[in-house]
Parts: structure tokens; C-alpha cells; sequence
């Protein structure tokens, strides 16, 4: 594969992005780099001040953009009812990037409708309100989903046998869960939709100091101080490459693992990437959606277009 940069993203005028976790980090760099390319952009997130500055620095970058703002918790159903339903009955949405999430709990805790924290906010937040605004990415003539993973998916503490953590919690295990969630989500939805226009894609970003270890709590944000981070990691600039890679590039194809090709994958060109061992098991897939279905009490029939 030759080297990709954004400069390769064609033309996105007439297009929507909804970004989740728009407001900072990879979620705020693909707005920024979307926006320069013409398409207009939605930034979802949990706080109404930190959304309007987003907003504002994407405007500021890219004179003349069109953003929205969309307030959003993916840790509470109630909140994702609320915000898709804002989306689904008017909106086209043309690429969706499940982007937000949180990581390194130090100590288990639950959203609001019960469910261990990580899984509940990075995976089924995501699930119930890709099911909720479903109608809108239908109306897409050419729509991308884009997932938002880690390479913590392929660690062994990330097996979904126990999605809640409930018979031991571990801060990165947890977080290891919710992102093996992400890449046997989106694979299922790649499997689902291959008769139609969609496409469903995930990506790892490699390793970038940015929103979700910044404001972490646990060891990790402890030992790794800002200048460390800066040696170790790269920029939220580079990160956002294989989100925007999956969602506009003519080579990127539903079903594919997206992450950087440099060293260890942590920085670099985007390109297919090694998935987990087992994540693209259709029992696996289906085990998953099921128990998603069942836990947020959301059915999610995308083939058909339709979601409770």
C-alpha cells in the first residue's frame, strides 16, 4: 500500500459525519480534517460547554464549515434515546464513527442502567444508538459506520465470556473487553449489511496521548506524565489517520480491521491490520449481538432497516 494521508480524501461536500466523542482527541482531529474537506460534521458528546468549543475549533480551522453539536452519554440509555432520536426521523447520515469512549476505571463502576462502566459506555452506549438512529444512516446513499478499537482487543484478559466483569474486575481488562466488543460488532454489522449499500469498518488508532489517557485515574495516567507521553505516543493528528482512511478511502472495505503500518503499528500509514484470534467467529458475532440486544433491551435488525 503507497503512503495515505489525509490529503488522499476526496471530496466530501454534501456529506455528514457523526462523530461520538467529537469533542476531543481523534474524535475532534477527524471533525477537523472532514470539515477541511467539505463535508458538514456533528460532534456528540456528554458536555454542552467542551461540544461548543469543539465546534468553535473546527469552524476556526476550516472557515466556513457547517458543525452541529449533538449532547450525548453514551453511559446512560436514556440520554441515547433522546440524542438519536434527534437524528433518526430528519438526519442523513453519511459516515457514523463510534469514537468515545473511557478506559482505566481504577475501581468497578456502573452506568446508570447497571451495566460495568467500560463495556456499557465503549461498547452497548454505541450499540443502542447506532440501533436507534439506524433510519438515518439507511437514507445514506453511500454510508460508512467506523468503529473505534484498540490493540488492547488482542490481549487474552479481553474474552467476552464475562462482558460485565462481574466475577473479577481488572481496569484494562475491562477496557480490553470493550474493544474486542467493538471489532466483533462491527464485523457482525459488516456481516448483516453485505447486501447493501453499507459499509462497517473498525480501526485501532496505534498510540496517541489523548483524551482518554489524559483524563484517566488509574495507574497508567499516573506513571505516564505529559512529556513521557509526548515520547512514547503519538499526536491525536496522526491517530485520527486510520479513522479517516476507513471512512473515505475507495480501498477501505466493509469488514476490514484498519490501524498504522509503523512500527508495532503504533504510528504510520493506515492499512488492514491482524485481527484478534477468534473476533471474526459469525458465532462470536452472534453470541454478541444477542446478548446487546438483550442487556439494552434495543433489537437491531440492520438488514431490514429497522431498530426498536
Amino acid at each position: 500500500m503507497s503512503h495515505w494521508t489525509p490529503d488522499a480524501i476526496p471530496e466530501q461536500t454534501g456529506r455528514t459525519a457523526l462523530i461520538t466523542g467529537g469533542n476531543s482527541g481523534i474524535g475532534l482531529e477527524t471533525a477537523r480534517v472532514l470539515a477541511h474537506h467539505g463535508a458538514r460534521v456533528i460532534l456528540a458528546g456528554r458536555n454542552r460547554t467542551k461540544l461548543d468549543q469543539a465546534a468553535d475549533a473546527v469552524r476556526a480551522s476550516a472557515p466556513g464549515a457547517k458543525v452541529d453539536t449533538l449532547t450525548l452519554d453514551l453511559s446512560d440509555l436514556s440520554s441515547v434515546r433522546e440524542a438519536a432520536a434527534r437524528i433518526a426521523e430528519t438526519e442523513t447520515i453519511d459516515l457514523l464513527f463510534n469514537n468515545a469512549g473511557v478506559m482505566n476505571l481504577p475501581e468497578r463502576q456502573t452506568t446508570r442502567d447497571g451495566f460495568e462502566m467500560t463495556v456499557g459506555t465503549n461498547h452497548l452506549g454505541h450499540f443502542a444508538f447506532d440501533a436507534q438512529i439506524w433510519p438515518a444512516v439507511r437514507r445514506s446513499t453511500a454510508p460508512r459506520v467506523v468503529t473505534v478499537s484498540a490493540a488492547a482487543a488482542r490481549w487474552p484478559m479481553g474474552r467476552l465470556d464475562d462482558l460485565m466483569s462481574g466475577r473479577r474486575y481488572r481496569p484494562m481488562g475491562a477496557y480490553a473487553k470493550s474493544k474486542r466488543a467493538n471489532i466483533v460488532y462491527t464485523l457482525e454489522l459488516a456481516r448483516r449489511t453485505a447486501h447493501s449499500a453499507i459499509e462497517a469498518l473498525v480501526i485501532h488508532p496505534g498510540s496517541a496521548m489523548t483524551g482518554i489517557q489524559q483524563h484517566g485515574t488509574g495507574p497508567l495516567s499516573r506513571v505516564v506524565t505529559p512529556i513521557a507521553a509526548r515520547l512514547l505516543m503519538g499526536s491525536a493528528n496522526g491517530a485520527a489517520w486510520p479513522s479517516l482512511y476507513a471512512a473515505t478511502s475507495p480501498q477501505a472495505r466493509s469488514g476490514q480491521f484498519i490501524g498504522p503500518a509503523g512500527r508495532d503499528q503504533t504510528s504510520g500509514t493506515p492499512k488492514p491490520a491482524k485481527l484478534p484470534k477468534g473476533a471474526d467467529d459469525p458465532a462470536e458475532g452472534r453470541r454478541l449481538w444477542a446478548e446487546s440486544e438483550q442487556l439494552t433491551g434495543v433489537p437491531f435488525a440492520p438488514e431490514a432497516g429497522t431498530a426498536g
